[in-house]
């Protein structure tokens, strides 16, 4: 028997409208002793069952898996897996031949609250962002063998950063399952891009998936033109704008191991010769310090606020990003800009824009919204799943 979690009666609606999270605050009681991880139960004042999923001390109480009494068992979780994999499928990212990289589960967009899974190739790597989801992760494991067959080797773990620490306090990432991989890295396609991935030491869970749809636009704008991708890591708007036509591409992070990354990359491309640099610096000191201007600037910044309580620094500093990113930007040039903060919304992140254009003094038009591509999909009922935002400005 699970532990059950009775929601007060004005507490209700959430669950009516399919929300996959269950607050503290909307809990009247619990029946059995629920620890961290454990399944749950979530019902009625009547005892009648509403949905299944985990459960975890805090604002985020339960997550919901199912909206209905299930045993989270193989059987269970495989069905979840077909769909997530029947839609991929539908968007043509199971065919190779066009990228062998792609998000299998996000989160609550596929009904896993609390899970990614990314491929990469022919290795699977399973990021638990709930105690619940890890406690899980032998079975889910199991059945991701059964959905893949042959054409999987490998089921690498990487958890331990995104959990609780004091749960996570002595976790490794390392293989759940794996056809003797001795290995972490591996050479993916992207439509005609090649990346070298390495899930053991990469951010994220070795590379940055959502961006695939909006670096092929970009490659559209970039044949005889000058590039400055900005927070570049292993360089993904570089390499497509490289293999455009650019004229010129500079790429600029901070990290030392993220200059090694794309320049790697341009290797395996074989545009070495190509007009590219790379320069290790802090991406607002090199903006303020340039003296050239681009046809096209990049700014894709990492998480600049991860709570509401950092939300209103986060804003400010994406003001100053993109006013010093506006300077650098020829007349008639374009600026790719974006925000990855889901604490930050896109009506917030529109507004901050427009308050750094309103300083720059310059008259600029919005050509495009973009978001996360489609293998990172967004349940309707959750909102919050939508997390990147980009802007394409026109800059007169």
């Amino acid at each position: 028997m699970h532990p059950k979690v009775i929601i007060k009666t004005k507490k209700l609606e959430a669950l009516k409208r399919f929300h996959p999270w269950v607050f503290s605050g909307a809990i009247a009681r619990i029946q059995g002793k629920a620890k961290d991880g454990d399944i749950v139960h979530v019902c009625d004042h009547h005892n009648n069952v509403l949905a299944t999923g985990h459960y975890h001390e805090g604002s985020i109480a339960v997550r919901i898996l199912a909206f209905e009494e299930v045993e989270l068992n193989k059987d269970f979780w495989l069905d979840k897996l077909q769909k997530a994999y029947a839609l991929r499928k539908r968007l043509g990212l199971s065919d190779s031949k066009i990228t062998n990289a792609y998000r299998l589960i996000h989160g609550e967009g596929d009904g896993f609250s609390g899970l990614i899974v990314d491929i990469y190739d022919k290795v699977a790597v399973f990021q638990a962002h709930s105690i619940g989801m890890h406690k899980a992760r032998t079975t889910i494991a199991e059945a991701l063998r059964e959905l893949y067959g042959e054409e999987l080797q490998g089921i690498y773990d990487k958890s331990k950063n995104s959990l609780p620490k004091v749960y996570a306090e002595n976790l490794e990432n390392d293989y759940i399952w794996s056809n003797d991989l001795k290995d972490y890295t591996t050479v993916v396609q992207e439509n005609t891009v090649k990346f070298e991935i390495n899930w053991q030491t990469g951010q994220k869970t070795g590379f940055f998936l959502d961006q695939r749809e909006n670096r092929a636009i970009l490659g559209k704008h970039c044949v005889n033109k000058t590039v400055l991708n900005a927070f570049c890591y292993s360089g993904g708007f570089s390499l497509y704008a490289l293999k455009a036509g650019a004229a010129q591409v500079d790429s600029v992070d901070i990290s030392p191991k993220a200059i090694d990354l794309v320049e790697r990359n341009v290797e395996i491309n074989k545009l070495k010769g190509a007009k590219h640099k790379a320069y290790k610096a802090d991406v607002l000191e090199f903006l303020k310090s340039s003296e050239q201007d681009y046809d096209i600037v990049i700014l894709d910044p990492p998480a600049y606020a991860k709570s509401i309580k950092k939300r209103h620094r986060a804003v400010q500093g994406y003001k100053r990003l993109n006013i010093e990113g506006l300077k650098r930007v020829k007349k008639g040039g374009l600026l790719f800009t974006f925000s990855c903060s889901q604490v930050v919304n896109t009506t917030l992140f529109y507004n901050t824009i427009t308050a750094a254009a309103i300083e720059s003094g310059r008259n600029i038009r919005v050509l495009q919204h973009l978001s996360q591509g489609a293998d990172h999909p967004v349940s309707i009922f959750h909102p919050e799943g939508s997390y990147l935002k980009g802007l394409i400005l026109y800059v007169e």
